[in-house]
């Protein structure tokens, strides 16, 4: 099968090596150095799904209509990648593997004769350098839908080169994501890995109360958390009224299940490349999902505000301004 990976980073590298390596012609697009890398030596995966190169063909747009395109950009490239190259996804199954809320309801107007379908990648994978992809834990990859044909066929591809569910309630899965993906902000602030920020009290403390926030603006909106690594509609309104000290074994919980391998998150990753973070549909999603319902996020809102601080600056934060800055709300 002709397969199309729009955006070649950690998770998008990750899918296009697997596809290869099971014997799918496999096509990317990827910027920079990054491209420059894939065109001369293919690209490299290591981790715990194996060591493999895959020689791909590589460009700054697809050249060639796909059988199967998936999009792995970040959220905020999305548009104009999908653009670039409407002409050869127009009529095709397009996979949309992104964070936050609105990257399927966002791309489906973009692509109206083809069959976008929203996906969640929930292993680490880790660009760690140009070409050169790490999948340091495993996970599923989540696809919207159910008995519709085409999330069935995206998920039947998927599956035959990772694990991967289709997930009915997506919308709730997505919120689920967002939990999860709270620990980003902090080390894209500190330059520290997941671990070490989980391991740092304050810094802990934060993230539990940027969590809670995720957990109480979407349970406000009527949402119903979808079942992802172990987080449950109930285990999450538990955690949202323990008390703070016991809420905190979560994250302590999700630092455990990362290993002892550095896990610098994406926004981190982002940042060390020099570009622009999608803070702001992580995070940011939950500033603007209760600004919807009439409420307010100052934990997420600060976060936001100090991830864009070190964007500009390239300069990250100690811990004790963090949360110095944090209490003061930003």
């Amino acid at each position: 099968m002709r397969v199309g990976v729009i955006g070649a980073g950690a998770v998008g590298g990750a899918i296009a090596a697997l596809m290869a390596r099971a014997g799918h012609e496999v096509e990317v697009t990827a910027r920079g150095a990054n491209l420059t890398a894939i065109r001369e030596h293919g690209i490299r995966l290591t981790g715990v799904w194996g060591e493999y190169t895959a020689e791909v063909r590589a460009g700054s747009v697809l050249t060639r209509a796909p059988e199967l395109a998936i999009v792995a950009t970040k959220a905020q490239d999305a548009r104009r990648a999908i653009l670039n190259n409407e002409q050869l996804l127009d009529g095709i199954p397009v996979a949309v593997v992104q964070n936050g809320l609105g990257s399927v309801s966002a791309s489906r107007p973009l692509l109206p004769r083809s069959d976008v379908v929203g996906a969640l990648a929930l292993y680490a994978s880790s660009l760690i350098g140009p070409g050169e992809i790490a999948v340091g834990t495993p996970g599923h990859t989540y696809v919207g839908g159910g008995g519709d044909v085409p999330s069935q066929h995206v998920a039947r591809i998927l599956n035959e080169v990772m694990p991967t569910r289709i997930e009915y309630n997506f919308l709730g899965a997505q919120w689920t994501k967002l939990v999860i993906n709270q620990v980003n902000a902090l080390p894209a602030i500190t330059g520290l890995s997941v671990q070490q920020v989980i391991d740092i009290a304050s810094l802990r403390h934060i993230l539990t109360l940027s969590m809670r926030e995720n957990v109480r603006i979407g349970a406000k909106s009527g949402v119903r958390f979808a079942e992802i690594q172990g987080l449950t509609q109930r285990r999450l309104r538990v955690f949202l009224r323990s008390p703070l000290w016991l809420a905190e074994s979560l994250p302590k919980l999700m630092a455990q299940r990362m290993g002892s391998i550095p896990n610098p998150g994406s926004t981190l990753q982002s940042i060390r490349r020099g570009g622009m973070t999608e803070i702001d549909y992580l995070n940011g999603a939950v500033v603007t999902a209760a600004a919807a319902i009439g409420s307010d996020a100052p934990i997420n809102a600060a976060l936001v505000k100090l991830v864009h601080e070190v964007e500009k600056t390239r300069e990250f934060l100690k811990p004790e301004d963090v949360a110095a800055r944090v209490a003061l709300g930003g």
